[in-house]
């Protein structure tokens, strides 16, 4: 699993004009990507760090302050470019294999007490977030 976390101040996505999840505070935007070989055990430690991640003000963690976040799938993380010009997607995994992945990161995180909003799996969102720093982290399970 690929994760790219930003500290924001506020975030939403848009799927058909129309608000599909959105958080009004400090919190992070996850953009969550699944390849062939990822695991539930794999969504399940992604939920915990990013519970845990200390990155909010004063060295905090989303579980120190009960911080929001904004969980959108994102096969696009596992594109390669490193043939030609255009984009091949071979390493993400098929959205039957994706999408039970990515629902158990956002399961995990509920279960761990956080709030959590989401994106449409599939669908084609519109995401707009203030990145609050900035910052950006990569994360890899």
């Amino acid at each position: 699993m690929r994760a790219v976390v930003q500290r924001v101040s506020q975030a939403s996505v848009t799927v058909d004009g129309r608000v599909a999840g959105a958080i009004d505070e400090t919190g992070l935007c996850v953009l969550v990507g699944v390849t062939h070989d990822d695991t539930p055990e794999k969504a399940k430690r992604l939920a915990a760090k990013l519970w845990n991640l200390r990155v909010l003000d004063g060295e905090k963690s989303c579980s120190d302050v009960g911080a929001p976040l904004l969980v959108i799938s994102q096969f696009t993380l596992y594109g390669d470019t490193s043939k030609g010009r255009r984009p091949t997607w071979n390493n993400a995994a098929p959205g039957p294999v994706a999408e039970p992945l990515v629902d158990r990161v956002v399961g995990e995180l509920k279960a761990l007490g956080a709030t959590v909003e989401t994106g449409v799996f599939g669908a084609d969102m519109k995401v707009a977030l203030v990145n609050d720093g900035p910052i950006t982290l990569i994360l890899e399970f």
